[in-house]
């Protein structure tokens, strides 16, 4: 991949120029994500370089099934510049669910001593995951509609009056 690719993985600065009604408890990097974007791969970036894959590990198995917790450090430092002493983790989950509230609850938030930044890392779903994924959320899209038609009270038609 091209060093351009790896842009979306850089921490944004908070947003501070929101409206305070709109602003919430803590100061977000305003983003958007499409059903494309999101993926049960993550990369997580600042975990400090002590040999923590397995505690690293074990935090996020809290969250939900972890298929796989790799070091990327140096194929992510051939793309992007990276904090010292550091390690860069590419982690897999079984469910797109769990990698949301995962990288939710994890991002910008202290773990030995460093702070972590993680992102979704599409790039590294193969054609199968992707179109998995979509299914998934046609799934998800038609059961929603569904539902809020269930929810909506019937109204009869009013039939047609001759004058």
């Amino acid at each position: 991949m091209e060093a351009s690719s790896s842009e979306h993985h850089k921490r944004l600065e908070y947003c501070t120029t929101r409206l305070k009604y709109r602003q919430g408890r803590e100061l977000k990097a305003v983003k958007v994500y499409t059903v494309a974007s999101e993926s049960r791969h993550l990369l997580i970036f600042g975990v400090p370089k002590i040999n923590l894959q397995a505690n690293l590990k074990t935090k996020l198995q809290g969250f939900g099934k972890v298929t796989s917790c790799i070091s990327v450090t140096s194929e992510m430092a051939s793309k992007m510049e990276l904090e010292a002493f550091t390690d860069v983790f590419a982690v897999k989950f079984e469910r797109l669910e769990v990698a949301r509230r995962a990288k939710k609850m994890l991002d910008a938030h202290q773990f030995y001593g460093g702070i972590l930044h993680i992102s979704y890392a599409p790039e590294r779903e193969s054609l199968e995951e992707l179109r998995e994924k979509m299914e998934q959320r046609r799934h998800e899209v038609a059961f929603r509609i569904r539902r809020n038609q269930k929810d909506q009270p019937q109204v009869p038609k009013k039939s047609r009056e001759t004058t």
